[in-house]
């Protein structure tokens, strides 16, 4: 089982104001510097179909925001996303369409593409969330070593990102169980599932179950 971790192999993005930046970069956390960078561009040239909720905030249509969220600038939410009560959007975010950010979750500095779910007491920070990625109720991307040292990603070959932030990487239509920790780096592959209250860390592969750190099967092939 390969352990993945290029930009193409991780993630097919279709979103079009965010097309450009994973084309361009080899790996998806090369991403994270740029996001501030990337909104600012988007903020003056303007996107079809949007509209400036205030200043630094552009919002898609049919998006959803509920009573008691917070929406800090800059940020980008796209179309038919919803936001539920309580949510804390702390700047640096883009989002694809159809997206939930859900209650009394936390999102900053962080690219969310189509169709993804941090539907109830998430903390994603400095991480990118791929199309259909899931994280259930309490999973939270931990986003920095408590030594403060630069990350590393520990794949089929170790790889010095020199970030001292990174939270999870998670590809296309990846799953994480309750109470999950995502430790800072983690890769989880396309279309794998992760059980509930699992430490996660390191590079898992795609198309698998992860049943603990050291237990992972292969997804069976449906007849």
């Amino acid at each position: 089982m390969n352990k993945l971790v290029k930009t193409s192999e991780l993630y097919e993005c279709n979103v079009p104001y965010l097309k450009e930046l994973f084309d361009s970069n080899e790996y998806p956390w090369e991403m994270l510097p740029k996001i501030k960078d990337l909104i600012a561009q988007l903020l003056e040239s303007g996107i079809d179909g949007f509209t400036e909720l205030k200043p630094g905030v552009l919002v898609g249509k049919d998006v959803k925001i509920a009573d008691y969220v917070t929406i800090q600038a800059p940020a980008i939410i796209g179309h038919g996303t919803e936001i539920r009560p309580g949510a804390y959007i702390r700047g640096n975010v883009i989002t694809g369409s159809n997206c939930v950010l859900g209650n009394s979750s936390e999102l900053k500095n962080c690219i969310l593409l189509d169709k993804v779910q941090v539907p109830h007491y998430n903390y994603v920070g400095d991480s990118v969330l791929g199309n259909k990625a899931h994280m259930g109720a309490g999973s939270i991307c931990s986003n920095l070593k408590s030594d403060g040292k630069a990350v590393v990603i520990h794949g089929d070959e170790n790889i010095s990102t020199g970030l001292r932030k990174i939270g999870g990487i998670l590809a296309d239509g990846a799953d994480v169980g309750c109470g999950c920790v995502i430790n800072p780096g983690t890769v989880i592959g396309k279309n794998t599932s992760i059980y509930p209250l699992t430490a996660l860390r390191g590079v898992y592969p795609a198309n698998c179950i992860v049943k603990s750190q050291t237990i992972v099967v292969a997804r069976k092939e449906e007849i």
